[in-house]
């Protein structure tokens, strides 16, 4: 049994305030080791024989490699290579964050908070907990276990069904969070991971109707010009590009 564990750091436990992800303090690399570490001995302790992680957050320069479990293989952008996923079974997010526009989340955006309003997926609004479903589920592979605040897990259940969740923080606003204690928000992942190991084969894999209508709408129309030059897609109005794609092979397919 393998599992894939991709990661991000806004909704990592600890992680109570914006700056704390802009800058990428050394608490919050910490922290985000403690989860993922939660999250190996889970799913090692619920039957798995490997687990591959992934740094996903701000182009893959957040692990501290000595913190790792050893157990767990790290792949991608600094890792030993791509593990794809036709090599497993399951995936967890450790770490999500709530798409842009969701109320009471903590540093809630869709890829990019600066330039990206609102993405859609044949006309259903998403978010990144959906782009890792929908890739991964073009593979046949369910997404299982999700930890995040409070909206990140309820939107993990509102798209993937009755999976299982570590909620690790809550927010007051956008940019500040209550915190779950630390070692109850490591038990919290390690539990759900364990939990979720029993439903693979019975969890779903995310699919989308194919051919599948890609949208986005930028904030301003100068970012929208931007990604106009370089992607090819079709411009609806100021703010919106939108293409149409008919196979999924790699992660940029769901993008534009």
């Amino acid at each position: 049994m393998k599992i894939f564990i991709m990661t991000d750091l806004e909704g990592i436990s600890g992680i109570s305030r914006k700056e704390q992800v802009d800058n990428s303090e050394r608490y919050a690399l910490e922290r985000l080791m403690a989860d993922v570490n939660a999250a190996v001995r889970g799913a090692f302790d619920g039957g798995a024989d490997e687990v591959y992680v992934e740094d996903g957050h701000g182009g893959g320069r957040n692990f501290i490699k000595e913190l790792l479990d050893p157990r767990a293989v790290q792949v991608g952008n600094a890792g030993t290579g791509v593990k794809t996923m036709t090599e497993v079974d399951a995936m967890f997010l450790i770490g999500a964050h709530a798409m842009s526009g969701t109320l009471n989340a903590f540093l809630d955006h869709t890829q990019s908070s600066m330039t990206w309003h609102d993405y859609y997926v044949n006309g259903k609004r998403c978010g990144e907990i959906a782009q890792e479903a929908i890739y991964a589920g073009a593979f046949g592979v369910p997404v299982v276990m999700v930890s995040g605040d409070l909206t990140a897990c309820t939107e993990a259940r509102q798209f993937l069904g009755n999976i299982r969740t570590a909620v690790v923080k809550y927010a007051v606003c956008r940019n500040e969070a209550e915190c779950v204690p630390e070692e109850e928000a490591e038990a919290l992942i390690y539990e759900a991971a364990k939990a979720a190991m029993s439903r693979i084969g019975e969890t779903k894999p995310y699919k989308i109707i194919l051919p599948a209508e890609i949208k986005i709408e930028y904030n301003r129309a100068d970012y929208c010009d931007d990604a106009a030059k370089w992607s090819g897609a079709e411009r609806l109005d100021a703010r919106t590009l939108r293409k149409v794609i008919d196979k999924i092979e790699v992660y940029r397919d769901i993008l534009i």
